[in-house]
């Protein structure tokens, strides 16, 4: 520094020009963002993946490979992503406007083949970016399909006792909906995962024994047999949140696959549709066969663990 500044008297000194282009560019260099670590660095789509470096606070978007992720800003060292479903193994790029970084070694995507490629996520998550403010109801939803390349998926089906959804607020736990032997829902498009949100009615049926709903997946193995709570959408009780959880008693059978998650709404009546009126907060991880009845469950009490 000492050649940076040039004495035009006794007591004054003056930094050159050059000097200050030079600090100035040394700042912009420092203010360019940098990916020190992953973690993990393997793993399904739907993996939270805690990105560590400097300068992230003003990411714009996240990139598996040219995919852009979920992400969320946790400081200007951290950032976590979701990984994006249908991509392969790749590099993790952090944009900013000040540049870019990349991981210095690919994540690894590894998915549980159990699970058909179609599937959007294959692994449970929560959902990074919390619930936006002003979002003041909530509802749980589940989703069944067939999987056909199991001997006998024609026989496929799911059955649900009963659904439940439920919320910490200020240390209770708060029920919101309880119902069974119910659901609603409709058949969505399989390929590509609800490209739409056109849905033909969702076929039920009913085991009196059980007291069960009974969703026969392996009838229309071309679609995804979504359901939610018959009740009204839930309307969050006031206090301070910290978070729901879904609950549902289920008995899968062999060739049938099943996922339970829930949604935050801006209000119990606003409609499905355009304009951001819903905000997931995440999914479990997929639920598989079994002679005996399991209960599936999701929440996000607590949040994405960073």
């Amino acid at each position: 520094m000492r050649n940076c500044f040039q004495k035009i008297g006794p007591l004054a000194l003056v930094l050159r020009t050059s000097c200050v282009l030079f600090l100035f560019a040394g700042l912009a260099v420092a203010a360019q963002p940098e990916i020190l670590a992953i973690s993990p660095t393997s793993g399904p789509e739907g993996t939270r993946v805690k990105i560590n470096g400097v300068n992230l606070q003003s990411a714009s978007a996240v990139l598996f490979g040219t995919t852009p992720a979920v992400f969320h800003l946790v400081s200007p060292e951290r950032l976590i992503a979701i990984v994006p479903h249908k991509i392969a193994t790749s590099v993790i790029t952090v944009l900013t406007p000040r540049g870019q970084s990349s991981s210095r070694a690919a994540f690894i995507v590894s998915n549980d083949p159990r699970i058909p490629d179609e599937v959007s996520y294959k692994a449970g998550y929560v959902n990074p970016a919390p619930r936006p403010a002003g979002f003041g109801s909530a509802r749980l939803w589940g989703i069944a399909i067939a999987d056909p390349r199991v001997p006998g998926h024609e026989s496929a089906q799911v059955e649900v006792v009963w659904t439940r959804l439920s919320c910490g607020v200020d240390g209770s736990e708060v029920v919101l909906n309880d119902d069974a032997g119910q659901v609603r829902g409709g058949l969505y498009s399989r390929q590509p995962w609800f490209g739409t949100d056109a849905h033909d009615p969702m076929p039920l049926g009913f085991d009196l024994t059980e007291h069960a709903v009974v969703l026969r997946v392996g009838q229309r193995t071309d679609r995804v047999w979504h359901f939610w709570s018959p009740s009204p959408r839930a309307a969050l009780p006031p206090g301070k949140l910290e978070g729901c959880t879904v609950r549902a008693r289920v008995r899968i059978s062999a060739g049938a696959l099943l996922q339970v998650g829930m949604d935050y709404w801006r209000s119990p009546t606003v409609p499905y549709g355009a304009g951001g009126n819903n905000h997931e907060a995440g999914a479990s991880d997929w639920y598989f066969s079994s002679p005996q009845w399991q209960e599936a469950s999701f929440t996000d009490v607590g949040g994405p663990k960073f």
